[in-house]
């Protein structure tokens, strides 16, 4: 999956290094509900282990080749949110220094494609920390809506103090 400027494709173990520059930031990870990376070979660990699947991708800069973010979603039973069994949670962060470019916007807009028109999903969930509206507006942008539902996530980093907002597309 494409755009102009993105593309998102699997995690490979050769990117755990630029994988820890970003992910150690204490400004990405608590945003999107984990801990920021202590060490490269945490993130290749991360990579291998949660990343290595067919619905988590990077968020790759054409122009540079370099990951600079993470985008995915989770289905019923692995999902933050009491989700149907047609039902998905798109999820995604990127970059300190990719913020306000509109990056996230595009990757998901690709997603929310792949997952009604490839994955054949019906409707779309989502939620972000009421703490971080950015994450919520790009949901908009792509044409989430809020239900009203706020939720607390516990499994989440920092997720029993913070509430989420949740966030419904449903196919066209």
């Amino acid at each position: 999956m494409e755009t102009d400027r993105i593309i998102l494709r699997p995690w490979l173990d050769s990117d755990a290094e630029t994988l820890f520059k970003y992910a150690s930031d204490p400004e990405v990870g608590p945003r999107a509900g984990w801990p920021p990376h202590k060490s490269v070979e945490e993130s290749l660990q991360i990579i291998r282990t949660i990343f290595n699947n067919d619905h988590i991708w990077a968020i790759v800069l054409k122009e540079t080749g370099e990951p600079i973010g993470c985008i995915g979603y989770y289905t019923c039973g692995e999902s933050n949110v009491s989700i149907g069994e047609n039902d998905a949670e798109p999820g995604y962060w990127v970059a300190r220094p990719y913020w306000n470019q509109g990056i996230c916007t595009e990757a998901l807009r690709l997603l929310i494609d792949y997952c009604f028109n490839v994955k054949g999903f019906d409707t779309l969930w989502s939620d972000f920390f009421v703490d971080n509206p950015a994450s919520g507006r790009v949901m908009e942008k792509c044409g989430f809506r809020d239900t009203g539902k706020i939720n607390y996530c516990s499994h989440l980093y920092q997720g029993d103090s913070r509430p989420v907002k949740i966030m419904r597309l449903a196919k066209k």
